[in-house]
């Protein structure tokens, strides 16, 4: 479940130190927030959780890019009028780093994207510095195979590797992002935090601000609801709306406000690359699909009939393909059918996805806004509570947070 802790009247200034009320639980220790010295505000940290993966190698290449003025940002929606001069970071201040528990260094990644055509030819050459940077930031995760520290131990080491880069580099604050494989979803006779939310209670115990871009468990835990609740930080969603939901959330209200009754809504992904064979774990699908259901549950008032399969085939590397069969009723009862095909690549639909909440979050943790963040419900399948699943609704939501982040430039 998700914690609604207050977001009003709540600013975590920099090198503050507090003490939530002890729980018992992960992560329910005091804090020291991660920032630089006062007077450091320039520049901002982004930490991604799977940082040698293709949506963070794709981010991490793709702003060197865009500061370097080597591309346009493409797909940023922070990067167009309305946000101007919201007071967010630019992106030439962002500082990047991560874990992972991979060992390919982050400019072999890139080029191995670009062979795939995720990436331009040319481009990981073009910013071998920046995605070498980086690279030198990236710390082993885990838990992996035989690692014999316990939950608490996990957090503080974690939470200590935040510290430390927000150290070295001066930092005004980080933001963590976690853009790692999805994870099943814990059982209910499970004793430890999956691994996803031990990132989570690390960032909240270094003091920052937290996303996640995947269906994985995350804050969403009982856990840590107390930590979540007394942490003071801006936190927002669960699993990333790139390609086939994004479409669903903009259909769906159509059919609703045309008063045509949607009989059945079928789907079928197939993609390959590292979501592919994480997702060809049944457990791990069912954490997917959860989020691609809900904007239709949320839409109609319940779920039409029909599912979503998700097949691994990995010969299509980081490309995918959706494919939704709608079946609903016109006037008199006339039976219809309405067939969608997207196909794209994730990495790059996500990529500016991340880059926007990062500098979203990090300008909302500078405002002193704490707690879930519904108003950045545009970008997420499994928004926090308090926002409508269609897409034109989210984004003038998300247009209105823009406003009340320019108020307080």
């Amino acid at each position: 479940m998700t914690a609604h802790a207050d977001r009003e009247g709540r600013t975590d200034a920099p090198g503050r130190t507090d003490t939530p009320s002890p729980s018992g639980v992960p992560g329910a220790v005091s804090r020291t927030e991660v920032a630089g010295p006062a007077g450091t505000a320039g520049r901002t940290g982004v930490w991604f959780i799977g940082a040698r993966g293709s949506v963070a190698t794709t981010a991490t290449a793709g702003c060197a890019a865009i500061a370097a003025g080597l591309h346009p940002p493409t797909g940023m929606v922070t990067e167009t009028p309305p946000f101007a001069d919201s007071g967010l970071p630019a992106l030439t201040s962002l500082v990047f780093g991560g874990h992972d528990t991979l060992d390919c260094p982050l400019s072999k990644r890139a080029e191995v994207l670009a062979d795939g055509g995720v990436l331009p030819h040319g481009l990981p050459s073009a910013v071998r510095a920046e995605l070498d940077a980086a690279d030198a930031e990236i710390r082993p995760g885990g838990p992996l195979p035989g690692d014999t520290r316990t939950d608490q131990e996990l957090i503080a080491a974690f939470a200590a590797d935040l510290t430390d880069f927000a150290h070295r580099h001066d930092l005004a604050r980080t933001v963590v992002v976690n853009v790692a494989s999805t994870e099943p979803a814990p059982g209910p006779d499970d004793t430890r935090l999956p691994a996803s939310s031990l990132y989570a209670a690390a960032a909240l115990r270094a003091g920052c601000a937290y996303a996640n871009f995947t269906p994985s468990t995350g804050l969403r835990t009982p856990a840590l609801t107390d930590t979540v609740a007394s942490s003071g930080l801006p936190h927002a969603g669960r699993d990333g709306k790139t390609g086939q939901t994004l479409l669903r959330s903009v259909l769906a209200p159509m059919f609703l406000q045309r008063a045509l009754a949607v009989r059945a809504w079928s789907g079928s992904n197939l993609l390959g690359g590292g979501d592919g064979a994480a997702l060809a774990d049944p457990a791990a699908a069912a954490a997917k699909n959860a989020g691609k259901e809900r904007v239709l549950a949320d839409t109609f008032g319940t779920a039409p009939e029909g599912e979503v399969h998700i097949d691994d085939v990995p010969a299509m590397g980081d490309w995918k393909t959706a494919w939704d069969h709608i079946a609903f009723d016109g006037f008199l009862g006339s039976r219809m059918i309405l067939q969608t095909i997207w196909q794209g690549c994730d990495s790059a639909l996500a990529a500016p996805l991340v880059l926007d909440l990062a500098r979203l979050l990090a300008r909302a943790h500078e405002a002193g806004i704490s707690g879930p963040l519904p108003e950045l419900g545009f970008y997420f399948k499994d928004p926090d509570g308090g926002t409508s699943a269609a897409l034109a609704e989210q984004y003038a939501t998300l247009l209105s947070f823009a406003e009340r982040l320019r108020a307080g430039a």
